[in-house]
């Protein structure tokens, strides 16, 4: 089916799953939409976070995509089951992939995340990770200070190990052996919150997710199977050059295929929403 994947987030960090999407599925268009004008979205009341969320979505339904995955956690908290029941395309969040993943590999049972103020307000991987195992202890964490970091570019160096280590300082001595990063910005921070919490494993959701996305378009026939390369489009609410030169750097995605624009108003969407 030669329609593409479509990818929200609330900036750059849903490329760290776009990118293991692109790794996992070669074959498969993608279509990414970072609302990096507004970001972050973690701070932003829920009602907020829902309307520039379905903006997002109205923009990929217009562009025709078979797949909707919500890259952004506090997204997904607010958004994902209203979407999952009200459009009729499959829906995929971070939350649960991250939940499973971490889960899997966690050996004590004890596990932290750390996300943003909406994610970790939301409690949706504490309930994610006790329907997966009710007996597993979470600790949370609130970083606000990592999105506004990873936009700036800052993802090393002196000032990001000071911003990760002093937000981190609340973790220290919890006794888990696995942290979940339950925003997709963190991702790029990876190596410095490591740095930080030495023996503790540490699980981003992008690897969990692309095989989520996989077997849903197994499931549903939906996989791409004769295009030989993918063409990728990437949107921007910020700047488009900006955009471009971090995807390069940081994870090798390079593009001509970006482009600014503005969501300031829902798109019509009710093409594509069930029947009731």
């Amino acid at each position: 089916m030669n329609r593409p994947i479509g990818i929200i987030d609330s900036g750059i960090g849903g490329l760290t799953v776009a990118s293991e999407i692109m790794r996992q599925l070669p074959k498969e268009p993608i279509v990414y939409i970072g609302d990096s004008a507004r970001c972050p979205y973690g701070p932003r009341p829920v009602e907020e976070v829902r309307a520039f969320t379905w903006q997002m979505i109205g923009r990929l339904l217009h562009e025709g995509v078979k797949m909707i995955v919500i890259a952004c956690n506090t997204a997904t908290a607010v958004v994902l089951e209203e979407a999952r029941a009200q459009l009729d395309i499959p829906v995929v969040g971070v939350i649960r992939p991250g939940a499973i993943s971490a889960i899997q590999v966690s050996e004590n049972r004890h596990v932290a995340v750390i996300g943003t103020i909406g994610t970790i307000a939301s409690n949706a991987y504490t309930m994610a990770l006790h329907s997966i195992d009710e007996n597993v202890t979470v600790e949370s964490l609130a970083c606000p200070l990592f999105v506004p970091l990873v936009e700036q570019g800052t993802i090393k160096g002196p000032e990001a190990e000071a911003v990760v280590r002093e937000s981190l300082a609340p973790l220290q001595g919890a006794g888990f052996d696995t942290l979940i990063l339950g925003c997709t910005h963190y991702p790029l921070l990876k190596p410095v919150i490591e740095a930080c919490l030495p023996g503790v494993t540490v699980i981003s959701s992008g690897e969990e997710t692309a095989r989520e996305v996989s077997s849903l378009l197994f499931y549903h026939s939906m996989n791409e199977q004769h295009q030989a390369k993918a063409t990728h489009r990437f949107y921007t609410t910020g700047e488009a050059n900006q955009f471009k030169q971090l995807a390069a750097s940081w994870l090798n995605i390079h593009t001509d295929s970006v482009a600014s624009i503005h969501l300031d108003g829902p798109l019509p969407v009710q093409a594509t929403m069930k029947s009731k």
